[in-house]
């Protein structure tokens, strides 16, 4: 047996993706992902001629500049969540204003698929919020100790010697000094 992890032991493949997981979870990238597909529809159908048999069916409308840019707009909003998540809710409001916009201008926005992502995409990017690292404060003895929860309690010198038996078994042990077993907050005796 080796000290070796498995990430130092994995393939160039779990690596990557690994890597791939911890930028994704730094970043609204759902909602940049949806926003950016919202654009693709919209900005397409105007100018996409449809064949069927010896049919042509143009799709052009006279907004298909406006909905160019409408599509544009939003590919550009889905890579600013990416890489900006400073203006997350800018862009997310941006996103939401442009699908409503696209509604009117762009084949009942992109017909209602670029709309709906547009949407989806711009409320997951304003409801997004970077995740805050637990940071345990250690106590000194006899002093407060914080848990990664906020709550803080008496610190106890020697945790080893819990009431119910071995170490970090709670089993078995009562409440004491006021403190509520379940949660250690105190209650009102």
């Amino acid at each position: 047996m080796s000290a070796v992890t498995p990430v130092e032991n994995a393939g160039a493949f779990t690596r990557t993706r690994l890597r791939f997981r911890d930028w994704r979870g730094s970043r609204p990238f759902w909602a940049g992902l949806f926003t950016l597909l919202a654009g693709v529809p919209i900005a397409y159908f105007p100018y996409a001629t449809l064949n069927l048999g010896h049919i042509s069916i143009a799709l052009a409308t006279t907004g298909g500049a406006g909905s160019l840019i409408i599509g544009v707009l939003l590919v550009t909003l889905g890579l600013t969540m990416w890489f900006q998540q400073v203006v997350r809710v800018f862009a997310g409001v941006a996103a939401i204003v442009l699908a409503v916009v696209s509604l009117v201008i762009s084949n009942f926005g992109g017909f209602v698929m670029g709309f709906l992502l547009a949407m989806i995409g711009g409320a997951l990017s304003i409801s997004w919020a970077p995740g805050r690292e637990e940071q345990p404060v250690p106590a000194a003895e006899g002093g407060v100790a914080q848990g990664p929860d906020g709550i803080q309690a008496p610190a106890v010198a020697g945790a080893d010697h819990v009431a119910g038996g071995e170490s970090g078994d709670l089993s078995g042990t009562t409440p004491t000094n006021g403190m509520n077993g379940m949660n250690g907050r105190r209650s009102a005796d």
